[in-house]
């Protein structure tokens, strides 16, 4: 039997991005649509165009960058949303509008204030808006979950007679179960009289654990397009987890009889990414993508994989993009050998991206006995991935022990020159964040703070993950890496200060 082909469309630049604390700037946004390209996403919906100015020019941004996926950006159903959704994308090898408007009782009267009839009208004729300006147009029923079957049939019906040719039955609150779902794409499928003019879509929330589970169900009830993100970032608690979605898929063909395009092995290196991009690290149990996805510490797991994988492993790490943490290269090793090995890991640096990557390798190569492919990863993030520096570290001196008060001596550079401040703190890390308040002129609430090993081993670099808040309320994440775990702490909480810069002086612009 032929297995049908599972539309994967990637919402992680604009729902995830919708995660508080996890904002993303140009740059990384073109660094993250890249990656989902290689990932061969069906469709990415690259950002909701009208929310500000920089969210417009990011979908600009990705339209025009993105060749091999369809390029969508969300819109309310009213016409300025429309019209600055399609100058957005109508540059996009393949564009698509993204159209929504809320068809539950609960939020037709409280939020809308409106009655169905009134929202059916406003459907069809945004619909038939977006569809004058684009060919490819999709409506979604947001909060279709939680209204009444009979009245989506009607909604969709009318939305494909308009000219839809995606209809999607988000379960935005994340309050449905696998069986009602599939009950709910079941009767779509057999009551909409059009639905085979147009592909059913499925975009599921995390509220209650269940946005994979129900995802499933919905392939089982005949849904194609899959709505997801990377790592399940997403408002909330999160949506669908790609990762999970499409490996449950290719892992239980039994279950499955589908398949998607996306390449697995991109599964990782593209977790890795979207987590050192937004600061949102990932849980170490994580399935598919998690540290300990592929650990086996119990004497008879060992037992057993060393006998044969199968036994405790359903998939392989290669087939998601895991390294395999073998020792790849020392101080001795050339430019050749160095750059050979990048590519292998699939990452293809510009020249100068590649020479700065390669000096920095060289002054970790002196620190380090060994070198993993989890270092590589993390210095090409690292550095490819570094906000504009407004302040620079420059050296950083300590004071401390358990009997007394740490005290940090911080230096720092910026385009006036070098400056430098004392701060006492609880710990090494505390003195130093305050040294750097005292350098900038502003003090920040420390929202969260992490810190882990990338590799085994005593000479193990170390990336520190810090969100900080400003009087504000806006957040600001920040990552850094070092054999050191104060310099690492330090670097990541500048990385916060400078994207806070950024973004104030973007806004100014």
């Amino acid at each position: 039997m032929e297995r049908k082909h599972l539309m994967v469309f990637d919402t992680t630049l604009r729902d995830g991005e919708q995660s508080p604390g996890c904002s993303m700037n140009l740059r990384e946004k073109l660094e993250v649509a890249r990656q989902l390209e290689k990932l061969k996403v069906d469709v990415i919906e690259a950002g909701f165009a009208i929310a500000s100015p920089g969210d417009f020019e990011a979908v600009k941004a990705v339209a025009e960058t993105i060749r091999n996926a369809r390029v969508a950006s969300l819109a309310r159903a009213v016409p300025q949303d429309i019209d600055r959704a399609y100058e957005a994308v109508r540059a996009a090898e393949a564009p698509r509008i993204h159209t929504f408007i809320a068809t539950s009782d609960i939020h037709i009267e409280y939020k809308l204030k409106s009655t169905r009839e009134q929202v059916l009208e406003r459907a069809v004729a945004m619909v038939k808006y977006a569809k004058s300006l684009l060919s490819d147009v999709q409506f979604s029923a947001e909060d279709a979950t939680r209204s009444q079957p009979e009245y989506l049939y009607e909604i969709f019906e009318a939305v494909i007679r308009a000219g839809a040719t995606v209809i999607n039955v988000p379960d935005t609150v994340g309050y449905t179960t696998p069986d009602e779902y599939y009950q709910l794409i079941d009767g779509i499928r057999r009551n909409v009289p059009s639905i085979d003019k147009a592909t059913i879509a499925v975009h599921c929330h995390n509220d209650l654990g269940m946005a994979v589970a129900n995802t499933l169900a919905a392939v089982k009830a005949g849904a194609t397009q899959l709505e997801c993100t990377i790592n399940g970032i997403g408002e909330r608690a999160g949506n669908a987890a790609m990762e999970e979605i499409v490996m449950a898929i290719n892992t239980r063909q039994d279950q499955f009889p589908a398949k998607t395009r996306i390449e697995t092995t991109q599964l990782y290196p593209a977790s890795r990414l979207v987590s050192q991009v937004t600061g949102m690290k990932v849980q170490r149990n994580k399935a598919v993508v998690g540290e300990n996805a592929f650990a086996h510490e119990s004497g008879i797991h060992q037992h057993g994989v060393l006998a044969n994988k199968s036994t405790y492993e359903i998939m392989t790490p290669e087939s998601v993009g895991v390294a395999t943490n073998q020792l790849v290269l020392g101080k001795h090793s050339g430019r050749h050998a160095f750059e050979d090995r990048l590519k292998d890991l699939g990452y293809r640096l510009e020249k100068q991206a590649l020479d700065n990557v390669f000096e920095e390798f060289k002054v970790l190569a002196d620190k380090k006995k060994v070198i993993y492919d989890r270092d590589l990863e993390a210095l090409v993030q690292e550095k490819t991935m570094r906000m504009e520096e407004h302040y620079r570290l420059k050296q950083f001196v300590i004071n401390c022990g358990n009997q007394m008060t740490a005290t940090a001596t911080v230096r720092l550079i910026n385009g006036k020159g070098e400056m430098e401040e004392v701060s006492t703190g609880s710990g090494p890390i505390y003195a130093s964040f305050g040294a750097i308040d005292k350098l900038v002129g502003m003090t920040f609430d420390l929202e969260d703070y992490s810190l882990q090993a990338i590799t085994e081993g005593e000479d193990a670099q170390g990336e520190a993950l810090v969100q900080i808040r400003k009087e504000d309320g806006r957040q600001y994440h920040g990552s850094g890496i070092s054999t050191d775990v104060i310099e690492a702490s330090i670097k990541a909480y500048l990385n916060a200060i400078n994207r806070m810069i950024s973004d104030v002086r973007e806004e100014g612009a």
